[in-house]
């Protein structure tokens, strides 16, 4: 087994699936929705600025509100039905990587507690394709006030696992918000390749370790 690891967590958009696949299946949506798309993307990127907020969902709908000249309240109904809601036919269709079910259960046999740290409501994603209910700790970063890379909800995901930061192998597919923010929590990392780094197999040098499929990050953790 990777030695000192005694948890791991993973993101889950574009980490455990393929987020292009999902840009690709929901072309027509975000065509229908485009104007709060569009601005709800700016609220996003602004809020992964942001300090821990005490009420991140009335934060954001009040930054929704002034980039769409709507109320606090309608802002907060558009993000609920067109985002939260809206969103979770297109995951029930999706389908993970090859080989995530079975690395999950692989680390929950080994004696490894396994979690989820999104940036999304987990819920979203209904059952998250079997591993929810194989995670010892299942979250959203919204519900610790803050969006990834802050530091807070990766203290938060590792006070629930009860384990030290050194402890955790935090699994991501973005440089800046899953392996540089975990890395700054003290957590040891994982980056997922994609596109021409998976290609001609070169590594990010920021993360402990790089892999390019589930089969392959098994194999690392569990020295199968």
């Amino acid at each position: 087994m990777m030695q000192g690891i005694k948890a791991v967590a993973f993101d889950i958009d574009g980490t455990l699936y393929n987020d292009i696949k999902l840009y690709v299946s929901m072309t027509f949506y975000v065509l229908k929705h485009l104007k709060f798309f569009i601005n709800f993307s700016k609220v996003r990127k602004e809020l992964h600025k942001t300090a821990p907020l005490a009420d991140f969902y009335e934060y954001q709908a009040r930054l929704l509100s002034k980039h769409m000249r709507v109320t606090s309240e309608k802002a907060k109904d558009l993000i609920e039905c067109i985002s939260y809601e809206g969103m979770k036919p297109y995951f029930l269709k999706l389908k993970p990587y090859p080989q995530v079910y079975e690395t999950f259960v692989a680390l929950k046999a080994s004696g490894l507690k396994v979690a989820l740290l999104s940036d999304f409501p987990p819920e979203q994603k209904g059952g998250v394709w079997g591993v929810r209910s194989l995670c010892d700790v299942c979250m959203g970063s919204e519900e610790a006030g803050a969006l990834k890379p802050s530091l807070y909800p990766f203290g938060i995901l590792t006070s629930r696992l009860g384990v030290k930061p050194e402890e955790i192998l935090y699994v991501g597919n973005s440089k800046k918000y899953d392996v540089l923010g975990a890395r700054n929590a003290g957590m040891k990392t994982a980056y997922l390749l994609k596109g021409l780094r998976a290609l001609f197999n070169v590594p990010l040098k920021e993360a402990d370790v790089s892999f390019k499929n589930y089969k392959q990050l098994r194999n690392i953790v569990l020295n199968d």
